[in-house]
């Protein structure tokens, strides 16, 4: 039977410094230079360029009272770069912005097991906690410049595509043109602090499986759950204390005044439930017999 491996008491050799053991830019390089990283870089860069084709095929977005239809970013999304980066965080922050939170924090650790070397990892000696603080330091890291990149890219595309100018918004009125990117700025904080749970939630399984595809999968399935719960209105307030509620409450920095009830109480829902599940992760890690 394979033993566990464990180096807690292990005796410091001289000069052994734990905090220097996995540096965060040794890990960086190792995520970057994998395959699935730039993929999912290349899609997030293209999907700008993609709606950019669409609406040049199609015509200008026409969702307008005429058509009876709940007016919607969308339905300015020509109007100004400001207005393209806009619906492009709105047509992906349901579901495309998760699947790279899901992907960088769910094959962490699941990675290193499959490939059979989270054993030798932790005998070079890296600490558990090490190990596993490096991992979700830069997993975050990947995460948060993956929804940096998408309105970055849409910011230059729409520029060149539609001008620069104010952020039209779809009910009438508008924002400066020097609050924009402020605004963009703050809807990218609070998708990125609602991706939270989903990071958690992948980096947990990530410590429970060697199958890195589980991990992921089962995030992105869990949150997708939590999206359709949050669709039955029966459950009523108790929707609430669903991180998907809060899902769009971005939309209230695209508003002439900000409002910051609703994002403060989705950070407040999104922070509890990472925070516990931060939290399985790192004791049952601690606790679990390494023999992959």
């Amino acid at each position: 039977m394979s033993a566990a491996v464990d180096v807690t008491h292990a005796p410091e050799a001289p000069g052994y410094r734990a905090r220097r053991t996995l540096p965060l830019r040794v890990e960086a390089m190792r995520q970057l230079r994998r395959r699935r990283t730039l993929l999912m870089g290349g899609v997030l860069a293209a999907l700008p360029f993609i709606l950019i084709i669409a609406f040049a095929i199609g015509g200008t977005p026409d969702g307008g009272p005429g058509g009876g239809e709940r007016l919607t970013l969308m339905d300015t999304a020509t109007a100004s770069a400001a207005n393209f980066a806009a619906t492009c965080l709105f047509v992906s922050a349901g579901f495309l912005l998760v699947v790279p939170v899901a992907l960088f924090c769910g094959d962490t650790v699941a990675s290193e097991a499959s490939w059979s070397s989270l054993r030798y990892l932790l005998a070079a000696p890296v600490p558990r906690t090490r190990l596993l603080w490096s991992k979700l330091v830069v997993a975050l890291g990947f995460s948060l410049a993956a929804m940096v990149l998408l309105p970055v890219v849409a910011l230059a595309a729409g520029a060149a595509a539609y001008g620069w100018g104010p952020l039209e918004l779809p009910t009438g009125g508008a924002l400066a043109t020097g609050d924009t990117v402020p605004r963009l700025a703050l809807v990218v904080a609070f998708i990125f602090v609602s991706q939270l749970v989903t990071a958690a939630l992948a980096f947990w399984l990530s410590t429970k499986t060697d199958a890195p595809l589980g991990a992921v999968g089962g995030a992105v399935g869990l949150t997708i759950v939590g999206n359709v719960l949050d669709a039955v209105t029966a459950l009523g307030s108790w929707r609430e204390f669903l991180p998907a509620h809060w899902q769009f409450a971005w939309a209230d920095a695209l508003q002439p005044d900000l409002e910051w009830g609703g994002m403060v109480k989705g950070a407040a829902v999104s922070v509890t439930y990472a925070l516990i599940l931060f939290a399985f992760a790192f004791r049952g890690f601690s606790r679990k017999d390494i023999v992959s």
